[in-house]
């Protein structure tokens, strides 16, 4: 009975000293900077010139979690709009960020990602005048389509800013 004992006390000694090991899963870490990353079509120079002048559109990253951009009218080498721009991520949500001079005091007017698609991007402020939406499309590899939306002058209005890539 004593063998036995002292063999159950081993047992018992060996069965709870045994480490038990878990497999664990790998899991995909989550990309910081996701939203940002939907916008990467957005880099590059972007034009379109016509009779009326030249639109350009200048993108580039900046770091991690900002792309900056530049945009320009020009007439007969007269700059007559020129504004910039930031999509912005922070906390897991983008934002684009306009500064027009000679518009809202030359203060910056942030709009927030509302839909994201593969090849379209809405930003939106409805407390902003106009506009109070701005709508990027790419279109193919090489063109893309801007659009801003808001009430002026009391009517709904939108106006189309198509571009092609030149860099």
């Amino acid at each position: 009975m004593k063998k036995s004992l002292y063999l159950s006390v081993l047992l018992v000694a060996i069965i709870s000293c045994k480490k038990e090991t878990t497999v664990e899963q790998p899991t995909q870490p989550e990309k910081q900077f996701a939203a940002l990353e939907k916008a990467n079509w957005f880099l590059g120079r972007w034009e379109n010139n016509s009779p009326e002048g030249n639109l350009s559109e200048i993108w580039k990253k900046e770091n991690d979690s900002t792309f900056f951009g530049e945009s320009y009218f020009v007439i007969k080498n007269d700059t007559v709009f020129a504004e910039r721009v930031s999509l912005e991520e922070r906390n897991g949500k983008l934002s684009c960020v306009v500064t027009v001079p000679n518009q809202n005091d030359a203060k910056p007017v942030a709009f927030e990602l509302t839909s994201a698609e593969a090849n379209s991007l809405i930003f939106e402020n409805p407390k902003h005048d106009y506009p109070n939406k701005i709508i990027y499309n790419q279109v193919g590899k090489d063109s893309l389509v801007a659009e801003i939306r808001g009430i002026k002058d009391g009517k709904e209005k939108n106006e189309f800013f198509r571009m092609k890539k030149v860099e």
